[in-house]
């Protein structure tokens, strides 16, 4: 019997589903004390959890800053999509949540090499399994 090899993008698929997941539960608890609405990080106007997305400060998804629990946060359809990320506000709000010269830190940290392999990515997702129970029991 062949035992079959789990591709690299679909193993990514299923971390960045469970990351993305994580991000706006706990910031949809960080904002509005639950778990069903949350307050977009750059519009600050309250959202159901399934109308929100998990924006990336820094744009372009890379491989670097995918998983960034610092540079990632609940943003709405229209900052995220609509606004490319609303950046001058996301960048006002990121130094206010981590302080002066946090925004350069996460910009200078999408710019590093990084390369994921499925071993990388099945960790991750066990530890991100273990964060979801754990922000849903608070």
């Amino acid at each position: 019997m062949k035992i079959k090899k789990k591709r690299l993008s679909s193993v990514k698929k299923e971390a960045w589903g469970l990351f993305s997941r994580y991000i706006r539960i706990r910031d949809c608890l960080k904002t509005t004390g639950c778990t069903s609405f949350g307050l977009c990080i750059t519009c600050s106007k309250r959202y159901h959890f399934k109308l929100l997305q998990a924006g990336h400060f820094v744009s372009g998804r890379h491989n670097a800053n995918l998983f960034s629990e610092r540079g990632t946060h609940a943003q709405c359809y229209n900052c995220n999509i609509n606004l490319r990320g609303n950046t001058l506000e996301y960048r006002r709000k990121i130094i206010g949540l981590y302080g002066p010269g946090a925004d350069v830190e996460l910009e200078n940290e999408a710019n590093q090499i990084k390369k994921y392999t499925v071993p990388d990515l099945e960790a991750l997702i066990i530890e991100l399994k273990n964060k979801i129970k754990e922000v849903e029991n608070e």
